[in-house]
């Protein structure tokens, strides 16, 4: 999961590769280089660390050339290192590649060009790629790009210079993202819109298989027959601003605050008062959803947190059996999938490996497959069968914020069409969740607005080496979100339990001092979530609550209390996991932690 950049034009091309990979550094950040054409020759500059450390590299040697390639590393094969450092450059140093994503029978490749006499130098499975180019390169490289994909199983987006054809930049994908900018007189690649606002908001989106051939003179594109082909321009209609801090410290804490608007978004043309539910280009009728018997939802990380809610508003609302599950583990567990089967996938980016490979094997098997996803052009978005888009516009920082609380907005949009479509619920019934949902975006700028109390308790909790989280029913699933954002960012150890798994285990990690935030919000579990906080405050917990205004009996077991607007119990998701996204925040300021690029993680997860 890596961060691709490309430019031919007239301008100096190190730095608007480095410009570029700022940009995309949330995909990887543990190393960085260029190649650029200079002087009928391929001049490398990589190194191990930030991008920072790239562009002081640049200062102290730079490249002048206008044509070339630039890449921003998460290791995937081979440690953080200089040599292990994109770009890779063939043995004759005459073709230099950039790569994203994971060749799999590397290893296999690699023993076939040793017995033809290649090196190797790196412990990287992308050494192969220029290599193998340079193998079947006979003074065409667009054929000997071609050529070497068809020997490579994996995935990959690759950008490719070559030394005999300096003034020309090749490209392809294969389950990784690539976008083209076409510019005036210019032309980028990248692996993310992002990366080329500043220059065009014109791009190309990628198709598997799909090649590029970009020079001063323009951009051809290529089927994987070698016949050219058409393909209708996007244009990007967010603000470029929409990919930078505008005036916060962290993207974390903006994206944060940019939540209202996002769920606003998300549901304008789709949630109107007195209209039926749209769901844009979805077309599911009444007959085809009675043959469905059951329905997967299927994500990783974050996506899966939103798919329990998922599961709980569909079941409430629609009354579909709904099994939630982690896509890595699903994907090998042999599931049963029929025609009679429907399966969500969520995915952020739309190019998470596993759900990708689930959306996949279910489409095989006959499954019909809805996305839900962030990114238009994503790869689930052009193979699921229906596409529900959640706008929740670029999200920069690693953790997921935004992004997780559009994907609840579209699963209780979903959940509540499916619920019209089966006659579960009246029309008054659904007219109120929809009306309560329209008041979302108001009462999360309320929330947003005095985070004061936030703030204090970040102050007095973020030396703590563990916290637990506490909840039931939707709880639950907020807390395991909450928990999840806390260690993602600080590195303090934190687990979620459903309320009623206290005394099967969990009690005995309770010691005097112990933080517990616990979340109280469905009325029905009340009574017995206060005598779970009992149970903890007995041994010794120190207790955060966080529940609707007018709670009383919270404050009676609870140490602090963080309340939020009230709204549907149903719908308390989307609010309460605000305050845990702000604990998890102001703590890792607290600790100095780098909050939008936390250790070992990445933004998008496009390998296995």
């Amino acid at each position: 999961m890596c961060g691709i950049v490309g430019f031919v034009g007239k301008k100096k091309a190190s730095k608007i590769l480095v410009e570029g990979l700022s940009k995309l550094e949330y995909r990887g950040y543990d190393s960085a280089g260029v190649a650029v054409m200079q002087d009928g020759a391929i001049a490398v500059r990589k190194c191990k660390g930030r991008l920072a450390n790239l562009a002081e590299k640049l200062e102290e040697d730079p490249v002048n050339g206008t044509i070339g390639i630039g890449h921003t590393r998460w290791a995937t094969h081979g440690e953080p290192s200089d040599v292990n450092s994109h770009p890779h450059t063939s043995n004759n140093a005459e073709i230099s590649v950039v790569h994203n994503g994971i060749i799999e029978n590397y290893i296999k490749l690699r023993e076939k060009l040793e017995s033809k006499g290649y090196a190797f130098y790196s412990q990287t499975d992308t050494e192969v790629i220029p290599n193998l180019i340079d193998y079947y390169y006979e003074g065409d490289i667009l054929a000997a790009v071609r050529k070497a994909t068809t020997k490579m199983e994996g995935s990959y987006a690759i950008g490719v210079l070559c030394k005999d054809d300096p003034g020309k930049l090749i490209a392809v994908r294969k389950d990784s993202p690539l976008i083209v900018g076409l510019g005036e007189g210019e032309y980028f690649i990248a692996s993310d819109i992002p990366a080329v606002l500043n220059h065009t908001r014109d791009v190309y989106l990628l198709n598997d298989n799909e090649f590029v051939e970009m020079t001063l003179d323009g951009v051809n594109l290529y089927n994987e027959d070698g016949e050219k082909i058409e393909k209708d321009v996007y244009h990007v209609t967010w603000d470029a601003n929409a990919a930078e801090k505008g005036g916060y410290e962290d993207f974390m804490i903006k994206e944060i605050h940019e939540q209202p608007k996002a769920i606003k978004d998300t549901m304008t043309s789709r949630i109107m008062a007195g209209q039926d539910i749209c769901l844009d280009k979805i077309t599911l009728t009444k007959e085809q959803l009675e043959n469905i018997d059951k329905i997967y939802i299927v994500a990783c990380g974050t996506a899966y947190h939103a798919g329990l809610v998922g599961k709980m508003a569909i079941e409430k609302l629609a009354r579909i059996p709904v099994e939630v599950d982690i896509a890595s583990e699903f994907r090998y567990r042999d599931p049963i999938i029929t025609d009679k089967t429907m399966i969500i996938v969520v995915s952020q980016s739309g190019e998470t490996a596993d759900t990708l490979a689930v959306l996949r094997d279910g489409k095989k098997k006959g499954a019909r497959v809805l996305a839900i996803t962030n990114v238009v052009g994503s790869s689930v978005s052009r193979e699921a069968d229906d596409v529900f888009y959640t706008w929740a516009g670029p999200e920069i920082a690693v953790a997921s914020t935004k992004a997780y609380v559009t994907q609840l907005v579209a699963v209780y949009t979903v959940a509540l069409y499916l619920a019209d479509l089966r006659g579960t619920l009246s029309k008054d019934e659904i007219e109120e969740i929809k009306k309560e949902m329209l008041t979302l975006p108001e009462k999360a700028e309320k929330l947003l607005s005095d985070v004061s109390e936030i703030q204090k308790f970040a102050s007095k909790a973020y030396g703590e080496k563990d916290m637990f989280f506490l909840g039931r029913g939707f709880d639950y699933a907020v807390s395991l979100e909450g928990s999840l954002k806390l260690k993602e960012i600080s590195y303090i150890h934190s687990e979620a339990y459903a309320g009623g798994e206290l005394k099967h285990g969990p009690i005995a990690l309770i010691e005097d001092g112990t933080v517990v935030i616990a979340t109280l919000t469905q009325e029905a579990l009340l009574d017995k979530m206060i005598s779970n906080i009992r149970e903890v405050v007995t041994r010794g917990a120190k207790v955060l609550g966080i529940a609707f205004e007018g709670s009383t009996k919270v404050e009676q077991v609870c140490d602090e209390v963080i309340y939020i607007p009230r709204t549907l119990e149903l719908l308390a998701p989307v609010l309460s996991i605000m305050p845990h996204q702000l604990i998890a925040y102001y703590v890792a300021k607290q600790k100095g932690c780098d909050v939008d690029k936390p250790r070992n993680l990445a933004k998008s997860v496009t390998v296995e």
